[in-house]
């Protein structure tokens, strides 16, 4: 069948910059799809997505002009229903065929399918292949309608009368199939093949694209636009890398997000380089690399040593023959907002931290459970207490908790609510905190978000710990839970970060111990008396997840999360001695014995904890009880010195014991105290070989 490459663009106003490389990939993606399901396209069909300011496009190879007939087979219905004894057609066969636009003559080329009361009648056809002006219409729709668009508009048609929803009002149409326009139509255009370039720099307004392969080179060419986002993105990290090497010894900042905003926001990207005063370096470099990023969408530049210089990069959209103009605009540009950072913290440094504190009381946390001060003299308690379990000095820890919050008063982070913690900690320094209070402040936030790096020291951990446990405390508390996607005060992360710090810190804290030290910290009527259980089952449930991420098997994690630890530092430990356990060949047999046992003692009343080896019968049970009490001492010395792996390879000696007593012991038997005794050595058995975790759970 003959093919031709497809070219489809729709040429807009200005699209939203956060989401326009989401829609390119979703516009061309969602067109070859259903290109493909319709048969118009291969399965294996090379797609290339093109989005810049004002266009979304798709270039999609090898493309028929009509999908190839293809087979249908028609359910009719019960043959018990379409057909009499004498095997004519019934009325409502009849029926059915007519709505189909056939009749009986047909009935010959009916086909039977199944067997008895399911045996149905069948009719196969052949449908004709759709045509690309009809695939390529639908396709279209289904594109718009399933765009990740995130704020629909309202517009108004150039006759007057009609509206339209989409994204942005839509202003042209391409659709060529070769060099052959395609007739579709969509958001009341319909399919050309003139777009528009660049507002300012096309050598012609109007580009008229001649074939779909021409498309890239035509619109950079004539229409001075380099429509791809990729390839955009990457010419202005090139361009960056370039004059930043021409400035002398300095890169510009790495943002992967302000990157590809810039790039969307450019058709034909120009990069600058512009400079600042001096004088402006002496507020902390975050607030000055904030506002260029976040408000100007500039790129700072770093020197080797990571401080920022008075110099930055500007991504223009033109590229005049003298850039002064254009240099000098942006400059002026952001001399305001420097100025504005300069004059806030220079306000903020009038008053201390400390004297900020009184000031939180007023400052709402959460309507059922009060104020920012409330919260902070319950983290004083809380991280105090931590400290002092950590042996680190619990006063520094008190200190940091009680200014950890206290910047939230401060212009600088009203005007930039990212900077808190980060202002903290340059005002406790300004006011002569000690060092690791003010790296606490700071710190208390990390992790904020997955990745991120943790606190350093244990009096900035202490002060994390207290933090995220109070809140999870405190929501769970009132009922704010996280249900399904939804999570808006972030426990969820809050529970990692916990996990996180617990596990890779290795602090030796008891997680339930903890959460019941937060729950303390409220009075009993604010919050649930199972806040500390629940919060706990919670937290069990995240770590089951972050395991699996860090690439534990689902199986040995259940091994060891269905225990509830509530060491998490000695989680990993386990971890690797499960490992290492199933590899040994005894595994498989003690698994399943360890299945069974747990079976036999759920369907018993009670389970005694000792053993009377007077009524102990000679042979396997007795044997077996010799075998447990000569490898429970070497198990429990193991388990004493955090032998994990030490502790499971000891239960190998168990196995032979363990089979024979299964082949040739009755545990349920008929006499009670008989029974009561092979049930109190399996309960024995069972805590030996469970130590470390179940090991029922694993799949060996």
């Amino acid at each position: 069948m003959m093919t031709k490459n497809l070219l489809v663009e729709l040429f807009v106003e200005e699209l939203p910059p956060k989401a326009l490389k989401r829609l390119g990939e979703a516009f061309s993606a969602t067109l070859s799809e259903s290109l493909k399901a319709q048969g118009l396209a291969a399965a294996d069909a090379v797609v290339t997505p093109y989005a810049s300011p004002r266009r979304l496009a798709a270039h999609i190879a090898n493309v028929a002009a009509q999908a190839a007939d293809k087979p249908v087979s028609h359910k009719l219905m019960p043959v018990s229903v379409g057909l009499t004894a004498d095997g004519q057609a019934t009325p409502a066969l009849l029926k059915r065929l007519a709505a189909m636009g056939l009749d009986a003559a047909v009935l010959a080329q009916l086909k039977r399918q199944g067997e008895g009361k399911a045996e149905a009648l069948f009719y196969d056809s052949m449908v004709t292949g759709a045509t690309l002006a009809e695939g390529l219409q639908k396709a279209l729709e289904e594109a718009l309608a399933r765009l990740p668009i995130p704020k629909v508009m309202t517009y108004q048609l150039a006759d007057g009368w009609s509206t339209v929803n989409f994204v942005r009002p839509a202003h042209a149409l391409v659709a060529l199939h070769g060099a052959d326009v395609v007739a579709v139509s969509v958001l009341g255009l319909s399919a050309g093949r003139d777009t528009q370039g660049h507002r300012f720099e096309a050598a012609s307004q109007t580009v008229a694209i001649r074939d779909a392969d021409s498309y890239e080179a035509q619109l950079e060419n004539e229409g001075a636009v380099i429509a791809g986002f990729e390839k955009r993105r990457d010419e202005i990290a090139r361009q960056l890398e370039a004059v930043a090497a021409g400035a002398g010894d300095a890169r510009p900042i790495e943002d992967a997000a302000l990157l590809d905003e810039v790039t969307a926001l450019v058709e034909r990207p120009n990069v600058l380089l512009c400079q600042f005063e001096e004088e402006y370096l002496q507020v902390p470099q975050e607030c000055l690399i904030l506002t260029m990023k976040a408000n100007q969408k500039y790129f700072p530049l770093l020197d080797a040593a990571g401080h920022l210089t008075n110099q930055f990069l500007i991504v223009s959209n033109i590229r005049p023959a003298d850039p002064s103009l254009v240099i000098g605009g942006n400059e002026r540009v952001v001399r305001p907002r420097l100025a504005d950072a300069k004059f806030f913290f220079d306000q903020d440094r009038k008053r201390t931290l400390a004297s900020r504190v009184e000031a939180l009381d007023r400052v709402v946390y959460h309507n059922k459970l009060g104020s920012q001060g409330a919260r902070v003299r319950r983290l004083m308690k809380l991280a105090g207490a931590i400290a002092r379990e950590l042996g680190a000095e619990e006063a520094l820890a008190v200190r940091a908790a009680e200014l950890a919050k206290a910047d939230l008063t401060t212009d600088m982070v009203g005007e930039f609510p990212e900077l808190q913690g980060t202002m903290g900690r340059y005002y406790a320094l300004h006011d002569g905190e000690a060092a690791e209070v003010a790296a606490a402040v700071e710190a208390h936030y990390k992790p904020k978000f997955a990745g991120d790096t943790l606190p350093e020291g244990n009096i900035a951990l202490a002060v994390a710990l207290a933090e995220r446990l109070d809140t999870l405390t405190g929501m769970f508390g009132i009922g704010a839970i996280p249900t399904g996607d939804k999570d808006p005060f972030a426990l969820r992360r809050a529970a990692l970060g916990v996990l996180r710090m617990l596990m890779e810190r290795y602090l030796p804290l008891d997680l339930m111990t903890l959460l019941e030290m937060a729950q303390a910290g409220f009075d009993k009527e604010e919050i649930a008396a199972s806040t500390a259980v629940d919060v706990f089952q919670f937290v069990q449930e995240r770590l089951r997840v972050y395991l699996k991420e860090r690439g534990a098997l689902q199986d040995e994690v259940e091994s060891v999360v269905v225990q509830a630890p509530t060491r998490i530092d000695r989680v990993p430990a386990r971890l690797a001695a499960v490992a290492g356990f199933r590899a040994l060949p005894e595994a498989a047999a003690l698994a399943a014995a360890n299945k069974r046992i747990r079976n036999l003692l759920k369907k018993a009343d009670t389970v005694g904890d000792t053993v009377d080896p007077a009524l102990l019968q000679a042979g396997a049970e007795a044997d077996l009880h010799q075998a447990l009490l000569a490898v429970t001492p070497e198990v429990e010395t193991a388990l004493v010195n955090l032998d994990y792996t030490g502790a499971l390879t000891r239960l190998a000696g168990l196995r032979a014991a363990v089979d024979r007593f299964f082949d040739e012991v009755m545990v349920m038997a008929d006499e009670p105290l008989i029974r009561a005794n092979r049930l109190a050595l399996l309960g024995g058995l069972a805590r030996v070989m469970n130590c470390v975790a179940d090991i029922s759970e694993l799949s060996v």
